[in-house]
């Protein structure tokens, strides 16, 4: 930590919703200083929480946000967007949505964070993935940007380890957001996890938590699925 005198401070993306919110909620009951990125107006009102407006597909706005945080310890990438489609009716505006959202955001915004936590001795980087990384029918073009996390994240652990920081990914399955009830996934319904209900936001936060924890420094580079019982049949 840069300063013990200070609370952690965690910057956390799509903090206005589902499992970001989740995320910005639970490090703020945990003593964390928070720094929403979202796009919506924030959801959240609390003393040591700041929202920064912000659209992610927007490189330069990345990086101009970026350059004015300071003694940050934590980045937890958890905006994201769903599109669908089977080969033949592909979108490639979705694609690149997508890419720009889940991969080139998360890029930018460690390339940015994490040389300072490597230099302070201390960090956490958490991208919230997804278990159709694995591959799923009608989720090509998702199912590759959230691969390209995994590969991304396993790459970084192993350049920042031996400098206290950890880069890591949590793999929800089906979880109970508002995505669910997006119209951009029609016709792509979510498959009930083995356990007979959706993944909670807040088990998700939970897990994350624990990863930006001291007590979690000997895990990174890893794909974390939280998913019911989903990936036990693959």
């Amino acid at each position: 930590m840069s300063n013990e005198a200070l609370p952690r401070h965690a910057v956390v993306t799509g903090s206005s919703g589902g499992i970001g919110q989740a995320i910005a909620e639970d490090l703020l009951a945990a003593g964390w200083r928070v720094t929403g990125v979202d796009r919506a107006a924030p959801a959240i009102t609390h003393a040591a929480f700041t929202h920064r407006p912000l659209d992610l597909t927007q490189g330069a706005q990345i990086v101009a946000l970026a350059a004015g945080l300071e003694n940050v310890d934590a980045l937890v990438h958890a905006a994201g967007v769903l599109r669908v489609a089977p080969l033949g009716q592909l979108d490639a505006a979705a694609g690149a949505l997508m890419w720009q959202l889940h991969v080139d955001a998360g890029t930018r915004l460690a390339d940015a964070l994490v040389p300072a936590m490597a230099e302070r001795g201390f960090g956490r980087v958490v991208f919230i993935g997804s278990r159709v990384a694995q591959g799923l029918p009608g989720r090509g073009q998702y199912a590759a940007t959230k691969a390209a996390v995994i590969a991304l994240a396993r790459s970084w652990a192993v350049e920042v380890a031996p400098r206290g920081v950890t880069v890591n990914v949590v793999s929800p399955g089906a979880t109970a957001t508002p995505m669910l009830k997006d119209p951009a996934r029609a016709g792509s319904a979510p498959r009930m996890p083995p356990m007979g209900r959706l993944v909670e936001p807040r088990e998700i936060a939970a897990l994350v938590g624990y990863l930006l924890s001291p007590a979690a420094a000997a895990i990174t580079g890893q794909n974390l699925n939280i998913c019911g019982g989903s990936s036990l049949s693959q």
